[in-house]
């Protein structure tokens, strides 16, 4: 099919063909639809730019036009989208030379991220008004997020068979497709797949909701569920009790902000999160590491104060 290409295509078209033959049916579908807006973008910035003009100022210009609308990394992430094509284009000898060497990443300023969270006490006025009945409900789930930090795809794929409630462990080894068909899908990366320690409270609760229930299936889905439903019911509980409005993925920010504020090493959070490095950790949670290390300038102090 690529020996039909030449040098004087369009680059768009040449992209178009080349996420059919190379990601299509590889890729996860979330990352699939990635590329194919990367493609929408290159037909609307570039829609007339040919293979054999695809030389390093066009590529720049193209990288730079993107970035007018993009965070530089946003602008990053497209550069490397496309930058896998284009060296199999250079390979196929479709391009002369690779545009993407030296390439200058740009991009609008990010927008100042403030993490929501809540602290202890919000949070426990928080799960003290769930109603926990003895069916499974979301509000179990708001439990169970708050508890454990998991990921909103990764609770929706919970089945009973994840519950070990004698080591009082539960396992992560999969996702739900929420935004799709339904469906297990694969952890986010290889690190997801975890084991999250469980206090024996949650325990004695779950092994009495879970025990009836099929091994293998979903505990909370039951039918399409979106992730704007629950934000929306957690928007109500919130406001219900007076405490800032958070969303699901605001409890797993919650559930890991209360455990570095109690003295969790980040490396604990960053296994416990399944996050693929401390690093992915450190710039999440930065703000509450810079006002930890605060706190630990002050405690050296008066232990150095001491020394007389």
């Amino acid at each position: 099919m690529l020996n039909e290409i030449t040098c004087t295509d369009l680059f768009c078209d040449y992209y178009a063909r080349w996420i059919m033959i190379y990601k299509k049916d590889a890729v996860r579908p979330v990352t699939l639809n990635k590329y194919s807006m990367t493609h929408q973008w290159v037909e609307q910035l570039a829609p007339n730019l040919k293979l054999c003009d695809l030389n390093r100022m066009a590529y720049q210009q193209l990288l730079n036009e993107y970035a007018l609308y993009h965070e530089k990394q946003t602008t990053m992430d497209f550069h490397h989208q496309l930058k896998g094509a284009i060296l199999d284009a250079v390979d196929e000898g479709l391009i002369d030379r690779d545009p993407t060497r030296k390439a200058i990443i740009k991009g609008k300023l990010p927008k100042t991220k403030k993490i929501k969270y809540l602290n202890q006490f919000e949070l426990h006025t928080l799960l003290n008004s769930l109603d926990l009945g003895s069916e499974i409900t979301w509000d179990w789930f708001i439990l169970l997020v708050a508890k454990t930090g998991m990921r909103f795809s990764e609770a929706l794929a919970l089945t009973p068979s994840d519950f070990d409630f004698a080591r009082q462990t539960l396992s992560v080894s999969k996702t739900w497709d929420y935004k799709g068909d339904g469906g297990f899908l694969p952890t986010k990366n290889k690190s997801s797949i975890r084991k999250i320690q469980l206090d024996w409270q949650t325990v004695i609760q779950f092994s009495q909701l879970v025990k009836n229930l099929p091994e293998n299936e979903p505990i909370f889905v039951q039918k399409q569920i979106y992730n704007s439903t629950i934000n929306d019911l957690l928007e109500r509980y919130c406001k219900r009790v007076n405490i800032p409005v958070i969303s699901i993925h605001g409890l797993r920010h919650t559930h890991a902000s209360i455990l570095l504020f109690a003295g969790v090493s980040i490396a604990s959070v960053a296994r416990r999160l399944g996050h693929a490095s401390i690093t992915t950790t450190q710039k999440t949670y930065l703000h509450i590491i810079q006002e930890l290390e605060n706190k630990d300038v002050d405690l050296v102090m008066r232990s150095l104060s001491g020394l007389s």
